[in-house]
């Protein structure tokens, strides 16, 4: 079974993308007119319990998500491709890298969670447990993601697709996973160039915590910032973030 997906482009460059814990493939629906279809073909994947994957059942791991990205390149054709992935998009893309060292050719991290996973508080971590069924804890999660300081109808808007476009059996599995998982000591194999973005005001994944862990993980990547950013480039600064995303794999095959 091939997994859910949109494809997007015809160009010669391949690139597979991976979504966050809040929401399918469509968060990076802003990004789409702005794309270069000509030099890049893009493969915008739902993972399992999202999207057009929603009623595809799993285990809802790194793992898994790694697995269903390289069958979707094989799926396509595709023996070479980068790979982009937000938050915990961002870990799934590392274990991809990490399990087809010699296909990937690029990696693009956006405000993402490191292969060693995140050191939450068990208090903290008790609040984003409480965000599969409680209005109130989403609201916190997402609203301290985007630094306090975006409109409430914005913070309801992601939840409101959040819970449209998954289970809350996947929600709350890949909570564990991105959170929980660590890969840490394979992820350091990780050769393919490696760009980290970071949202200026994202205060679920800060820049000191970012700064904290991927050099240690990857000496060789550049971390940079998206400004007036926070956690959702996509759909926050989808004209830059493509921008930026497109130079830095254009010099790659």
């Amino acid at each position: 079974m091939v997994i859910g997906h949109s494809v997007i482009g015809t160009g010669p460059q391949r690139i597979i993308v991976l979504h966050g814990w809040y929401g399918d493939h469509l968060v990076f629906s802003p990004m789409f007119p702005c794309l270069d279809t000509d030099r890049f073909t893009y493969a915008f994947l739902d993972f399992r319990g999202y999207g057009k994957s929603r009623f595809i059942e799993g285990e809802h791991s790194m793992k898994e998500i790694s697995h269903n990205a390289i069958a979707l390149s094989d799926h396509l054709g595709w023996e070479k491709f980068s790979v982009v992935g937000h938050s915990m998009g961002g870990i799934a893309a590392q274990r991809v890298a990490v399990d087809a060292p010699d296909r990937v050719a690029a990696v693009v991290c956006i405000t993402p969670v490191p292969a060693t996973g995140v050191p939450f508080p068990d208090e903290v971590y008790a609040v984003f447990e409480r965000a599969v069924d409680d209005i109130e804890c989403s609201r916190q999660v997402v609203s301290e993601s985007l630094g306090n300081r975006l409109s409430s109808v914005f913070v309801d808007w992601i939840i409101r697709r959040a819970r449209e476009t998954t289970t809350p059996k996947a929600f709350a599995d890949y909570l564990n996973a991105f959170a929980k998982t660590d890969f840490g000591g394979e992820a350091k194999s990780i050769k393919a160039p490696m760009l980290v973005l970071v949202g200026e005001h994202d205060g679920g994944v800060r820049e000191d915590f970012v700064r904290a862990a991927f050099p240690q993980l990857y000496p060789h990547a550049r971390i940079e910032l998206i400004p007036n950013s926070d956690h959702y480039p996509m759909i926050e600064t989808p004209v830059y973030l493509t921008t930026v995303l497109e130079n830095f794999f254009a010099v790659f095959p």
